[in-house]
């Protein structure tokens, strides 16, 4: 089963940049057709998608978040990495890493680190 571990500072000063790594065992992110992504949730606001990194390396990103985010990936060591640039007090939340795998073209899998509280604040 695959597992996701989020790390990062817990604390990012305003206009700063967000660096958050996801690590992942029992699976590889090269793995055909799995897509890995960052998710966050603001305090009293659902959960927000803010982008994914695919199999193959492609990244798409949320249009809101587009021109802040980059997501990439370190093969080797299995992980994923998040970074958002000029984060305000508006991008605290829990982030968390997600895998959404898709096998046989029908059955679908989701897997979900624990998340990670971000406060952004002086």
């Amino acid at each position: 089963q695959v597992q996701l571990q989020e790390s990062g500072p817990g604390l990012v000063q305003p206009s700063q940049t967000l660096s958050l790594t996801c690590t992942v065992s029992g699976g590889s992110i090269t793995t055909d057709y799995y897509y890995w992504s960052w998710i966050r949730q603001s305090p009293g606001k659902g959960l927000e998608w803010m982008g994914l990194i695919g199999y193959d390396g492609s990244t798409y990103y949320s249009p809101s978040l587009k021109s802040r985010t980059s997501i990439s990936r370190v093969t080797t060591k299995n992980q994923f990495s998040l970074e958002l640039s000029s984060v305000t007090p508006e991008d605290t939340a829990v982030y968390y890493c997600n895998a959404h795998g898709i096998v046989d073209g029908t059955q679908t899998y989701d897997y979900w680190g624990q998340g990670t509280q971000v406060t952004v604040s002086s």
